[in-house]
Formats: structure tokens, C-alpha cells, sequence
């Protein structure tokens, strides 16, 4: 069989499903496929795809791809690729229509998200049927994929995400932990405790606001710093009214000097190093991949006790807290800050978790024995 892949992701926006397909390329080089990429121009996604050193196919709107078919066609022949990858809905019709004008394709969608509405009128089940196998991201998203998707349970499949473990081993000297851990605004003798994600609705960055306020009144001689990290503009994926919205609340907390908005940074394994605890507030995680980087990085992670979180996390690894809860968040905190010993069990713990189980290497690995017809693992 010929070991190529066309990864299909025509999508505006920069998040974990937009980020997957560069994360994997490297790994899928050395594991003896060859990748390649359709974006849309000026994307973010097309950007990372040459940073990760393909050439990607550039169309100028999804409208365009669809008018685009012939050239796609040609590209797919010319370059004996067998194998479609798509990870937006809204993309499957066009790798449906390829795999129905060149028959012979095989079709791969993973559904990044959770859907959680039914998709199972005639267009869908034509879209869908075309799917040789659909990926869930967790557990938790299996199952609300077998209740939307128009496909049998044998054709959803599983598929933890991973991470390379290596990117995330701290390799900071004392020095540079501690000018970095300044920079950040954390007073020397003080627990970091952060928030890593996009500054938008669902991601629980009230909520851990309100837990932050709660620990300053619980525990008033606790030295502490909220870190929170994330973009602060709409091109860096964020929702400014929202974090117009959080600053808001920080003011109205008078938690002004005890929390800092790092704004978007690029080097979110180095910040792991100057955290103490790492929490996780997000309402309905379809996986929690800042999770197990962050496990990855042996924190102390409070992860909430919904969507998918709660299959990443035990009471050996980390906690968990109702993102319903701003007291329960506080008592978390309180504990971990309090305890140092625990806080390096828990991460030696976590991490040796993510080694087990959430490598990037063992996740394409199975992933290209799907992509072969040859999988690894049962449903």
C-alpha cells in the first residue's frame, strides 16, 4: 500500500483540532508515511503545515475546494495518495466527494469536538457512509458519538490523543526557573497556581477566578499567584468580550496584583516549569489535552470531573472538582499549596501516567495501522 496521507482542514481558527495535523506530521515521517496538507489560504493551519516542512494544497475558501475538484483529483492521482484525513465536519463533504469520484480512497474523520447534536439525516448518512473509520478523541465522546453519527459501533473507534512527552521534560536551571517565574509576576516564595487554554466561554476562567478570590479568604497567609495563560486578542483565538469580561472580575475580586494575564505564549511547556499546580476548570472537555501536558510536565493538575477529564485523572495522579463549584476549586487549591510533598507525588505520578499511556508515538502508531486496514486495538 502506499504509505501517503492528505490531512484536510479547511478551517480559519487555531485550536487543538487545528494544531493536530502539524503536531503528528514529524511522527508520521518516522514512522514511514508521507504527509500531505489542504488549507485554506492564510491560515493559521497552512502556516503550521510548512513549519512542519509540507508544501500544503492552498484553496481560498471551502466553496473554492469544492469548485477545486479537479485539481485535487489530478494532486491525489499524481501523487498516489490512498489515504483522506479529515477533522472538521464541515470538511467531510469534500473528502465524501473525492471517495466518490475516486473510489478505492479510504476516509478518516476524527471528530475533535464531542458532537453532541444528531447528524443522521440523508446528507449525513451519505457524508458519513463514506467514512471508513471514525475516531473518538475519549471515551466520553464515543459515546455521544454513537448516539449522533449515522455508523456503526464498529466503525467509531477510540483513539486517545498524545503528546511528544519529550517537549514537555523540564529542562530549566534554578536561575532561569526563577527569572521566568518573575517575569510571570510570582513573588519567590509564592505557589503558582495556573490556567493554560483560550480565553473563552466554557474553558471555566470565572470560576477559577472566583476559586482564587475564595483562597485569598480561606487562607490569607497563604503566598500565592494566579497565572492565567492564553491569548487576549480574536486572532489568537480568543473572545474579547469575554476576557474584557474576566479583567472585570479580577478588578471587582481585588485580585488586580494576584493574578497575571500572560497573554498568548508560544512556550507553554517552559511555563509549566514555573507552575506548582495546574488546574483545568473547563466545563466539557471532548479529550484534555492541556491535561496531559501538563502531567506530562509532573504537575499537580486539578482537572474538573466532567467530559473526559475524569478518564485522564485519579486520586493517584491529580483531583478533581465540580466546574459547577468555586468552593470545591478552592478547597483543591488550598489542599495542593499547602502541601509540597504531595504536589511532587502527585506530579512523578501523572507523569508516569502520560509515559504509559499518551505518547504521541504509541497514538500514531495506531493510527497508521488504521490507515493501513490493520488495526492495533479493538474499539
Amino acid at each position: 500500500m502506499s504509505h501517503k496521507v492528505m490531512h484536510i482542514c479547511l478551517s480559519d481558527g487555531w485550536g487543538g483540532l487545528e494544531m493536530y495535523p502539524s503536531r503528528i506530521i514529524p511522527e508520521l515521517k518516522r514512522q514511514g508515511w508521507e504527509p500531505h496538507g489542504v488549507a485554506l489560504t492564510g491560515s493559521r493551519v497552512a502556516e503550521s503545515l510548512r513549519e512542519a516542512g509540507i508544501k500544503p494544497l492552498l484553496v481560498p475558501s471551502k466553496g473554492r475546494a469544492l469548485l477545486g475538484l479537479p485539481r485535487l483529483l489530478r494532486y491525489l492521482k499524481d501523487h498516489d495518495i490512498r489515504v483522506l484525513h479529515c477533522h472538521k465536519s464541515s470538511d467531510l463533504r469534500l473528502g465524501a466527494l473525492l471517495v466518490t469520484l475516486r473510489p478505492g480512497l479510504r476516509l478518516f474523520f476524527t471528530d475533535h469536538m464531542g458532537v453532541t447534536r444528531p447528524k443522521k439525516d440523508a446528507y449525513h448518512r451519505w457524508a458519513y457512509g463514506r467514512v471508513t473509520r471514525l475516531f473518538s478523541i475519549s471515551d466520553a465522546t464515543r459515546t455521544r458519538n454513537l448516539a449522533a453519527f449515522p455508523l456503526p459501533a464498529a466503525r467509531i473507534r477510540r483513539l486517545y490523543l498524545g503528546i511528544d512527552t519529550a517537549d514537555f521534560a523540564p529542562r530549566l536551571m534554578t536561575d532561569e526557573r526563577a527569572f521566568l517565574r518573575s517575569s510571570l509576576g510570582i513573588p519567590e516564595n509564592a505557589v503558582a497556581i495556573g490556567l493554560p487554554g483560550r480565553l473563552t466561554q466554557g474553558k471555566g476562567q470565572e470560576l477559577w477566578i472566583e476559586a482564587l478570590a475564595g483562597l485569598a479568604e480561606q487562607a490569607p497567609d497563604l503566598a500565592w499567584q494566579g497565572v492565567l495563560i492564553g491569548g487576549v486578542l480574536a486572532s489568537e483565538g480568543s473572545d474579547e468580550a469575554y476576557v474584557a469580561r474576566l479583567r472585570a472580575l479580577v478588578s471587582a475580586r481585588g485580585l488586580e496584583d494576584s493574578i497575571t494575564f500572560t497573554g498568548f505564549r508560544p512556550d507553554l511547556p517552559r511555563l509549566f516549569e514555573a507552575l506548582d499546580i495546574v488546574c483545568v476548570p473547563s466545563l466539557n472537555e471532548a479529550f484534555g489535552l492541556t491535561v496531559i501536558e501538563a502531567m506530562a510536565a509532573g504537575k499537580a493538575v486539578i482537572g474538573a470531573d466532567s467530559g473526559a477529564i475524569p478518564e485522564l485523572i485519579d486520586s493517584s495522579t491529580g483531583r478533581l472538582a465540580s466546574p459547577d463549584s468555586p468552593r470545591a476549586w478552592t478547597e483543591a487549591m488550598a489542599k495542593l499549596a499547602g502541601d509540597g510533598e504531595l504536589r511532587e507525588r502527585l506530579g512523578r505520578a501523572a507523569r508516569q501516567h502520560v509515559l504509559d499511556g499518551f505518547t504521541l508515538q504509541a497514538h500514531v502508531a495506531e493510527l497508521v495501522a488504521e490507515y493501513d486496514g490493520q488495526s492495533l486495538a479493538a474499539s
